[in-house]
C-alpha cells in the first residue's frame, strides 16, 4: 500500500511536508495569519457555483443547455479520480497543520482569530464532503502517508455533521464582530453563524425527510438559533436602493467599484453580503466568462421555474386573480413578482452586455441606442439576465463579488428551520425573515401569513420552498435543496420545458414548429432524464477505493 500511495495522491495526503511544517514558519502570529489567509481561496466562486460544479443550477431541474449535463441527466458514472474529494482533504490537512502548531504556541490570544479561521474552513471542507459523499473520515491532525487513519473506515454522516457544527460553534466567538476596509471579505463571527445555519438546516432536513425526525429537529433548532443570532446582530440588511427602485435586485449581483449602475452605487452600499469571494477587474478578476456564460439564451431556463414566480397578489398561477396569459411573447411577465423581470429578459426588451458597442456609457436613456434587443425565440424561449454586466469590460475580467453567504439566505434559513422544527411558523417569525425577502422589490405584494395560507388553500411548506428557489436562483442551491428535501427523485426526471408555443411565439418562432411539444404545446427542450436513489450522493473515485478499500463505495455505485 505504501508503494501505491506514492504513485497516487491519497485523499488524506497533501503536498510535501517540508514546505508545510518548516520549523521556522510558526514562530510569530504573523506566520499564522499568513498561513490562514490562503484558506480564503478555497470557497465557492462563479466557476464552481454558477458556471458548473457540484452545486450549480446546471446540475438541477431549473435549466439546461444545447448540450445536456451528465449529472442532471442522470448519466454520471464512477470517476477514476475526483478533485472535489481529494481537494477537500488536502485543504483539511492544511487547517489541521495550523491547529496542531497552535497547540504549542506561546501567546494563544494573539493567534485565536487564525485558529478560528482554521476551524471555520475545516468545517467548510467537511460540509463539502458531507453534501457530496455523505460519510467521511474525520481527522483532527495532519496525516502522513503511513498513518493508520489512511486505512480507516469513513465516519457516519451524523458524526461528520456534529464535527462541523462543533468547529463552527468554537470558531464564532473568536472571530471579529466586524472587519476593517483593509480586511474586506474576511470572516466575522456572523459569517460563522450564518454558515452554521446553512449546515444545520441542510442536515436537519436531510434527516427529517428520511424519517429521522428527532435528529432532524435537533439540528433544525441549531439552524434557527444560529440564523437568529445573525438577525439579532442587526449588522446586515437586504440591498435596496430608492434610486434603483424595482431594479435594485438586478444590480446587486453586478455591483463594482467602477460605474456599474444608474445610481452610481458601489460595493460599499451593499450590506447584504455576509461572506463573499472578492473580485476586482485589475487585482482579482472573476476569471470565467460570466456575462456571456449566463446572459440571454445561453442558459435554457425551465418553464417549471418560471411558473414558480408568484403573481403580484402573492398567489401562484392558477390561484391568483390575475390570469397569466401566453398570447403574446411578453404577457406572462405581467402582474408577476418583480424578481422575474430582474432575472429574466423579455422578448424585444433592450438590454446591455460587456462589449464596447453594446454596453452602457452614460447610464441614461441615451444608452438605449447602443442596447441589444432580446430575441427570445431561441433556446427554451426564456432568457436569463442574472449575472450579466452592463458596463464595458473584457470577457473574464468582471469584478463583482460572489456571495458565498448573503443575508437573504439567512432569513430564508430561519423561516424554514423554524417551520420544519415546529411544524408551523408564526406570523411574527415570517415578518422578521421570509417576508423581508418577499417584499424587497414587491412592496405591494401581500405578506405570507398563516391566514393568507388558509384563506387561499396554500401549503406553507411549499411557499417557503418556493421563496427560497426564486430568491436563490442561479446561485448554486437548488440541487442541494432537492437532495435534502428528498424530492429530487420526483423533480429531476421531469422534462425540461420551454415556452408555450402559441400566440406571439408561434408567429415569432416559426422554426419551433418542428420541436417536440407536450400536451399543452410547450417546447420539450430536454427529455429522457433519470434519477435513482444512488444519485443523492456522488460516487467515491476508484483511485481512492484502491488506496483504501475500507472507505466503501456509496450505495448503488458498485453495481
Amino acid at each position: 500500500m505504501a508503494a501505491v500511495g506514492i504513485s497516487f495522491t491519497s485523499c488524506l495526503d497533501l503536498d510535501s511536508q517540508d514546505q508545510l511544517s518548516d520549523g521556522n514558519m510558526w514562530q510569530t502570529a504573523s506566520d499564522y495569519e499568513y498561513f490562514a489567509n490562503n484558506f480564503y481561496g478555497w470557497t465557492r466562486d462563479f466557476t464552481s457555483s454558477v458556471s458548473d460544479g457540484p452545486h450549480s443550477d446546471w446540475r438541477s431541474d431549473l435549466m439546461t443547455s444545447s448540450s445536456f449535463n451528465d449529472y442532471s441527466h442522470g448519466n454520471n458514472a464512477v470517476p477514476t479520480s475526483d478533485g472535489n474529494y481529494t481537494g477537500a482533504y488536502e485543504h483539511i490537512r492544511r487547517t489541521n497543520l495550523l491547529l496542531q502548531n497552535a497547540e504549542t504556541y506561546t501567546g494563544a490570544e494573539s493567534i485565536s482569530r487564525y485558529v478560528a479561521e482554521a476551524k471555520f474552513f475545516r468545517a467548510y471542507c467537511y460540509f463539502e464532503l458531507l453534501q457530496l459523499y455523505g460519510d467521511a473520515i474525520i481527522t483532527k491532525k495532519p496525516l502522513d502517508i503511513d498513518s493508520p487513519e489512511m486505512n480507516a473506515k469513513r465516519n457516519d454522516r451524523s458524526e461528520v455533521a456534529d464535527f462541523i457544527i462543533q468547529d463552527l460553534q468554537e470558531a464564532a466567538p473568536d472571530l471579529p464582530e466586524t472587519v476593517s476596509t483593509e480586511e474586506d471579505g474576511k470572516l466575522t463571527k456572523y459569517a460563522a453563524y450564518a454558515f452554521l445555519s446553512r449546515v444545520a438546516l441542510y442536515e436537519g432536513t436531510w434527516q427529517k425527510s428520511r424519517n429521522n425526525e428527532e435528529r432532524g429537529k435537533q439540528l433544525l433548532g441549531i439552524a434557527a438559533e444560529a440564523a437568529k443570532k445573525v438577525i439579532d446582530s442587526k449588522r446586515y440588511k437586504l440591498f435596496s436602493s430608492p434610486a434603483l427602485g424595482e431594479d435594485s435586485y438586478r444590480y446587486m449581483f453586478i455591483l463594482e467599484n467602477v460605474q456599474c449602475n444608474p445610481a452610481g452605487l458601489t460595493k460599499a452600499d451593499n450590506k447584504e453580503y455576509i461572506f463573499y469571494r472578492r473580485h476586482d477587474e485589475t487585482l482579482s478578476p472573476i476569471g470565467t466568462n460570466i456575462t456571456h456564460g449566463c446572459l440571454a439564451n445561453v442558459q435554457y431556463i425551465n418553464r417549471k421555474f418560471v411558473n414558480m414566480y408568484l403573481c403580484s397578489d402573492g398567489l401562484p398561477i392558477g390561484k391568483s386573480k390575475y390570469t397569466v396569459s401566453y398570447n403574446t411573447t411578453t404577457s406572462e411577465f405581467e402582474n408577476r413578482d418583480n424578481r422575474m423581470k430582474n432575472c429574466l429578459l423579455k422578448h424585444g426588451e433592450k438590454f446591455w452586455d460587456n462589449e464596447n458597442n453594446t454596453c452602457r456609457i452614460s447610464w441614461t436613456d441615451a444608452d438605449l441606442t447602443r442596447a441589444r434587443t432580446c430575441n427570445a425565440a431561441t433556446g427554451s424561449g426564456y432568457q436569463n439576465r442574472k449575472w450579466g454586466t452592463e458596463r464595458g469590460v473584457k470577457d473574464n475580467m468582471e469584478g463583482y463579488d460572489y456571495p458565498i453567504i448573503r443575508y437573504a439566505e439567512v432569513l430564508l434559513n430561519y423561516a424554514e428551520a423554524v417551520y420544519e422544527r415546529d411544524e408551523g411558523i408564526s406570523n411574527e417569525d415570517l415578518d422578521i425573515s421570509l417576508n423581508l425577502v418577499r417584499l424587497r422589490v414587491n412592496p405591494e405584494m401581500p405578506k405570507l401569513s398563516n391566514e393568507f395560507v388558509t384563506e387561499h388553500e396554500l401549503n406553507m411548506r411549499d411557499e417557503i420552498r418556493r421563496e427560497r428557489t426564486v430568491e436563490l436562483y442561479n446561485e448554486g442551491f437548488r440541487i442541494d435543496d432537492l437532495k435534502r428535501w428528498k424530492t429530487a427523485e420526483t423533480e429531476m426526471p421531469k422534462d425540461i420545458l420551454g415556452i408555450q408555443w402559441i400566440g406571439g411565439f408561434r408567429t415569432e418562432w416559426a422554426d419551433a414548429e418542428s420541436y417536440q411539444k407536450d400536451k399543452d404545446g410547450c417546447l420539450i427542450i430536454e427529455t429522457g432524464r433519470t434519477w435513482s436513489s444512488k444519485n443523492y450522493l456522488y460516487p467515491l473515485p476508484s483511485d481512492q477505493l484502491q488506496l483504501n478499500p475500507n472507505l466503501g463505495q456509496n450505495p448503488g455505485w458498485d453495481e
